[in-house]
């Protein structure tokens, strides 16, 4: 999954030389937390409304209205914005996107194409709405989770077990973190299963497998294992 097939192409913007104002009016209007700052059309940084909202906390307490006012359409972008810029280039995946935000602490970052040009923005919020696909949480149904042996065709195995019950897989996900060696974890969301023989199902699935938790979201119902 690529940045540039879930990012928000529709991007406001704030020029260099633009107030506060009209920072935080913008932000407002189009209920969002960052803008990208253009100066002459390239882009050269970005303000957050925790940027402005630290820019002018420190004078809060000891203005008046009106001078406080004053002061925040008089204080310039190009004063406030942080000086590093985070960037991704539009044809990193969502994971690599990921690492990023949760590497630099950020919530979001303007997405850049091949000549560096601003061609988007990704937040955590997009990060959000891939993990949803992925997982076909959206569709509901029953995640299964279980440590597998990390052997070719363990994962086969398993999944011949949910079809054998006539299972249909939303999504598969594995990973290695926390695992003994040779062994990784598996989740499995999927549906079309009779309840009635979800306990058998889950007994074949324990004899090819430790199982680690079941959620049924249509019956709310969640078992965990271990």
């Amino acid at each position: 999954m690529l940045v540039k097939n879930w990012m928000s192409k529709t991007v406001v913007t704030v020029d260099v030389n633009g107030s506060m104002n009209d920072a935080m009016r913008l932000l407002k209007e189009n209920h969002i937390a960052m803008l990208p700052v253009m100066k002459k059309g390239e882009l050269i940084g970005v303000v957050t409304d925790r940027d402005l909202k630290h820019a002018s906390a420190s004078d809060a307490t000891t203005l008046e209205v009106h001078e406080l006012l004053y002061l925040i359409s008089k204080i310039k972008i190009k004063d406030i914005m942080p000086e590093n810029l985070v960037t991704v280039p539009h044809t990193y995946t969502m994971e690599e996107a990921a690492e990023i935000l949760l590497k630099n602490k950020i919530s979001g970052m303007p997405v850049v194409d091949e000549k560096k040009e601003l061609v988007g923005v990704i937040t955590k919020d997009d990060i959000f709405r891939v993990l949803i696909s992925l997982t076909g949480i959206g569709k509901t149904g029953i995640q299964f989770a279980m440590q597998v042996e990390d052997r070719p065709g363990s994962i086969k195995d398993v999944t011949d077990i949910i079809r054998a019950h006539g299972g249909r897989m939303l999504s598969i996900l594995s990973a290695y973190d926390g695992v003994p060696e040779g062994h990784r974890k598996v989740y499995i969301r999927c549906y079309a299963i009779d309840r009635s023989k979800l306990d058998t199902l889950k007994d074949q699935l324990g004899k090819e497998s430790t199982l680690l938790y079941m959620v049924d979201h249509r019956e709310n119902r969640r078992e965990i294992y271990s």
